[in-house]
């Protein structure tokens, strides 16, 4: 580790790309609260707390603030990171970098499977930074720094510092990031977890985890807190015996500050006590990967948590226990039948999933789906990031013109404000809305329905859903009734995106 003194310290711009308005950009609802961007960037903020502290930081979010050449003028080192949805913006930042003249210190999903498309960067600290980092560190304080820094292993992530929250411009964001664990223990074919993070789930301790809560709390920090792990359920019986309790302790000794919402498998539906805990902790919401209600496409990908189990039973049996279930679908599998757009859309309306993300299956670098499709020679280029953009890295079974044309029904179809309310209204029949979940009303959540009146019940084609949705909800399921002003405004979103398909 470099020396900390003054004249070995450094000037460090980190830098997140712009993201494209994508669905889980949420970019058209954002307006509504007046926020910038859904959540900070994380790991960014990781690597900053493991730079010697003498080190002056700065972030750049280009979400929320723009990046000038007086920071690339400011800075000794620039360190970006980001995901395949951030390319564009990613090679642009390189870009001005090298015209400034500033060293380029990039990492990050992204670059750690496809490092090789970037030949303008000077550093690469791929896969885990808690392994390559120091490496680096090392290199560059003894002036010779290697092109790229790479490891095979997983590190132990319960010496992971605290994120430095300070250098957050946190009032722009709808929700702060934390993470618990990496790794999943399944092995989806399209899925680049295992490859990134591994097969088995690492988990940081039960003081380090409701430590990070705490220096956000202290932080003054208060909402929504999104614990971004692969799978959160990976290790169920640490969750149930230590860090479940200690959480709802937590939450209960400071008045349910945050409210939690987080990624897992279906077969979280299977046990009841794990729920009843994170429901009892302050979560609300999980996005669960359905994918496709076809047996065969589930089959073929090795989603065997799905397999053999009624999805729309085990979706509504969370939404009676109080878990908000967001999910993800995918349509283009070698086994998909003619009908699997129908088969999609009576899902996604049958089971009251209001946020039903929908892509065509593509292929990310290293998976075993890139390799299957490579020695198919199916494998046409690499995958956009983007998953409602209509675009394939490989060449399907099905003819591609009727993919994307079935794909297209099944976005404009659930994004319609007919089908889009009414599978709100299917939700909210369903929902067990825990106590005390509707009673922080905050003067944004004022701010965003007096909007919505104007720009979905008055402006907005199909305005009259919208008013037949809130006379429903308030006389219906009243308590429910911020909930259905909330999930009116993420339809706004979500039509303004399928409009792009």
């Amino acid at each position: 580790m470099l020396v900390k003194n003054k004249s070995n310290a450094m000037k460090i711009l980190l830098i997140y790309p712009e993201t494209p308005s994508t669905f889980w950009s949420f970019r058209n609802a954002l307006r509504f609260i007046s926020k910038q961007s859904s959540e900070p960037p994380l790991g960014l903020l990781t690597v900053a707390a493991m730079l010697p502290e003498n080190w002056e930081k700065k972030l750049i979010d280009m979400n929320v603030s723009q990046l000038k050449e007086e920071h690339l003028n400011w800075a000794d080192y620039v360190f970006i990171s980001g995901m395949n949805v951030h390319k564009q913006s990613f090679i642009d930042v390189v870009k001005r970098c090298k015209n400034t003249g500033v060293k380029v210190v990039a990492g990050g999903p992204m670059c750690t499977t496809e490092y090789e498309q970037f030949e303008e960067v000077d550093y690469f600290v791929l896969n885990e930074a808690e392994i390559t980092l120091p490496m680096f560190l090392k290199d560059l304080e003894n002036g010779k720094p290697k092109h790229i820094y790479t490891t095979n292993e997983f590190p132990d992530i319960t010496s992971t510092p605290i994120p430095l929250w300070n250098l957050l411009e946190k009032k722009k964001y709808a929700s702060v990031s934390i993470q618990y664990s990496r790794g999943c223990p399944f092995s989806c074919e399209f899925c680049s977890i295992t490859l990134l993070n591994g097969h088995k789930p690492r988990t940081k301790s039960k003081d380090q985890f409701i430590g990070e809560l705490e220096s956000l709390y202290q932080e003054g920090w208060r909402g929504s807190v999104f614990i971004v792990d692969d799978n959160f359920i990976g290790n169920k019986k640490k969750l149930k015996k230590e860090i479940l309790p200690a959480l709802i302790e937590w939450s209960k000794e400071r008045k349910y500050p945050f409210s939690f919402m987080t990624e897992a498998s279906i077969n979280i539906a299977d046990d009841d006590k794990l729920v009843e805990l994170m429901v009892a902790a302050g979560f609300n919401s999980a996005f669960i990967g359905i994918e496709t209600p076809n047996e065969n496409s589930l089959a073929e990908c090795g989603k065997l948590q799905n397999q053999q189990r009624d999805m729309v039973a085990s979706v509504k049996k969370l939404q009676r226990s109080g878990l908000n279930v967001s999910g993800g679908f995918i349509v283009g599998f070698d086994n998909d039948p003619p009908n699997i757009f129908e088969q999609q859309i009576n899902f996604i309306q049958k089971s009251g999933i209001v946020t039903a993300m929908v892509g065509l299956l593509n292929a990310p670098s290293g998976t075993k789906l890139f390799k299957r499709m490579q020695s198919e020679n199916r494998l046409l280029n690499f995958m956009s990031g983007d998953n409602m953009d209509g675009s394939m890295n490989f060449v399907p079974k099905m003819n591609y013109q009727n993919l994307k044309e079935g794909y297209k029904k099944i976005i404009t179809t659930i994004y319609s404000p007919k089908q889009y309310y009414k599978r709100v209204k299917t939700f909210l029949k369903e929902y067990h809305l825990p106590n005390g979940q509707n009673s922080k009303i905050k003067f944004q959540d004022i701010r965003a329905f007096f909007r919505s009146l104007w720009i979905l019940g008055c402006l907005e084609k199909g305005k009259r859903y919208y008013w037949k949705l809130l006379f429903y909800s308030l006389f219906n399921c009243p308590r429910k009734f911020a909930l259905a002003v909330t999930m009116a405004i993420y339809g706004f979103h979500f039509r303004r995106i399928a409009e792009t398909v």
